[in-house]
């Protein structure tokens, strides 16, 4: 099971759901500043690609987060973090990887196969890499595959899971010819298969919603990854993981990498000083510039994963529980305002996103936002209609003024730009947006995944499953959340992306999708803003990194050239 990664609204943006904007290609910080979204193309990187025997032995990656971990368990509500997918992807088996072209391709540390051997039903087969181990030295085997599809199915809720989709479609999980071998049988279809099972925990976490919540909670309790967890320092905000040297993959060329919370703010000064070695420029013309100073620096550039946004409540409690009203609202907001606003002064010709699930720069993007298309005097018109009638500076209906409290992350500068730009446009129609700073350690914890708020800004960062990995925040579920902070939704909603995840063929599906995504736009369940630049300012010298574009990291790759 798979979902979408979520960031902070924070200065950069970090990748949680589309990288934030694609970037043109380029090494160094110099010329025409970054590509908007939509004319790069998805398939490329820029990370100072080098052979691993040309790198120095051993060294030290300092990498800079916004929070540590609220969760190990990246599958458990409060563990789907951007964040925390940095660190589990050194330390935990991703089964499946993106390349740099973006197309999912088998982990051969993991497994040595996983095929479709049926289609009625459809039948997963997977067969286990020998040597694959836990920390602890148990091997893999198919009970880890069972535990993870019965602890992620929706059939016990009381596992607090932040996503069913893709194993709420399986009946069985079964064991083959041995131990290693993996038999999955469907009951309903789910075209986007190779999402599953990764990250893969050991069947130990899965066993009691206890573990699964809570057993986690402040350290992962085995590993199985090129790197293993060295220190955990709540006080310091850091953590580090070193070579494993049971590892059975290629060897690191990394001694450690220390992962320490930085404040936005202070990135680039954190570089110059060397207390970090890269950080994302994302939509900050601050870092931007800053980052072409930095002696010894470089700015790499490449297609982006992730977008900005704003996710609405619709739950019962909130002000914002009509549907009408939040298309209202989100007519009198230009996404354009945003792009223009933010990213105008590092990216040429900045456009506002238009879908969901599909970004700019790929095939199957389309702007299916038409129905909530800006036009503050449509917005005025429909608040009327509403009975929120305008009495002084604000609106007010039935002696009630119309009170829109913004939860946004303190000590951000970006989150704090997108929140004024809100304040004042809907300033403009009549309604009192109240800016609502939060600390980033809570921000998550508290406020999005507890539904505290009217209005939220965050990040979605994408998967290379655009279409599963993002069901869980549109799916309208009354026994489980998932990452449908807002609570929005409908039935035709439900059944459209049922359709769509459970369509063989991707042509089809991706056309399900594009239906779902008009629906969704109609229901007024979360706007989005734009893609932000994926660029990130990084230490000329360190190699294999950078701007990854659609690609996940090789970890093992990763080092200095001096």
């Amino acid at each position: 099971m798979s979902r979408s990664k979520l960031a902070a609204l924070v200065a950069p943006l970090t990748a949680v759901a589309l990288a934030l904007s694609a970037c043109g290609s380029g090494d160094s910080g110099g010329g025409g500043g970054v590509q908007a979204g939509d004319q790069a193309t998805q398939g490329s990187w820029d990370i100072n690609e080098v052979d691993v025997s040309k790198l120095k032995e051993g060294g030290e990656l300092k990498w800079p987060l916004d929070s540590l971990p609220d969760n190990w368990n990246y599958n458990q509500l409060d563990g789907t973090l951007q964040d925390g997918d940095y660190i589990i992807s050194a330390i935990l088996p991703k089964l499946f990887k993106a390349d740099k072209a973006g197309k999912v391709v088998i982990n051969k540390d993991y497994l040595e196969s996983a095929e479709l051997t049926s289609t009625g039903p459809q039948v997963v087969t997977y067969k286990i890499n020998p040597k694959a181990k836990w920390s602890d030295g148990t091997p893999f085997t198919w009970e880890d595959f069972d535990a993870q599809f019965k602890a992620l199915n929706g059939t016990n809720t009381e596992f607090s899971v932040s996503g069913t989709t893709g194993y709420e479609d399986v009946e069985k999980v079964e064991k083959g010819a041995s131990d290693q071998d993996v038999k999955v049988t469907f009951k309903r279809n789910f075209g986007e298969w190779t999402n599953l099972f990764t990250p893969l925990y050991p069947k130990s976490l899965n066993a009691t919603p206890a573990e699964f919540n809570t057993g986690w909670q402040t350290a992962p309790k085995a590993t199985a990854g090129p790197f293993k967890i060295g220190t955990i320092d709540p006080t310091a905000k850091l953590v580090t993981v070193v070579r494993d040297d049971a590892w059975w993959g290629d060897k690191p060329k990394l001694d450690k990498i220390t992962y320490r919370v930085v404040e936005r703010a202070a990135l680039a000064d954190s570089m110059t000083s060397g207390a970090i070695d890269w950080y994302t420029i994302g939509s900050s013309v601050d870092l931007y510039q800053r980052g072409k100073a930095i002696q010894g620096a470089v700015i790499r550039q490449g297609p982006g994963k992730a977008y900005s946004h704003l996710t609405f409540n619709g739950a019962p409690t909130s002000i914002l529980s009509d549907p009408k009203l939040r298309i209202a609202v989100m007519k009198g907001l230009d996404p354009a305002t945003y792009a223009k606003g933010i990213l105008g002064p590092i990216v040429s010709d900045p456009k506002p996103l238009g879908n969901h699930f599909f970004l700019q720069g790929t095939g199957n993007y389309a702007d299916n936002s038409a129905p909530v298309k800006a036009d503050k005097e449509a917005a005025k018109t429909e608040l009327d209609g509403l009975g929120w009638k305008l009495d002084g500076e604000f609106r007010k209906k039935d002696g009630k003024q119309l009170d829109i409290r913004l939860v946004s992350t303190a000590a951000n500068p970006i989150s704090e730009q997108i929140s004024k730009l809100t304040q004042a446009q809907l300033k403009e129609i009549g309604i009192n947006v109240v800016i609502d700073a939060q600390p980033s350690s809570v921000f998550f914890k508290d406020f999005v995944n507890t539904g505290n708020f009217d209005m939220v800004g965050f990040q979605w960062s994408q998967t290379p499953w655009p279409i599963s990995s993002s069901k869980g925040i549109y799916y309208l579920d009354e026994k489980n959340v998932n990452q449908n902070y807002g609570r929005i939704g409908s039935e035709e909603i439900n059944k459209k992306l049922d359709e769509a995840n459970q369509e063989l063929d991707e042509a089809k599906r991706v056309a399900l999708t594009q239906d779902a995504d008009k629906l969704i736009w109609a229901e007024g369940h979360h706007l989005p803003l734009y893609q932000t630049p994926a660029a990130r300012t990084v230490r000329a010298t360190l190699a294999n990194f950078g701007s990854f574009g659609v690609a996940d990291p090789d970890y093992t790759k990763i080092g200095f050239t001096g």
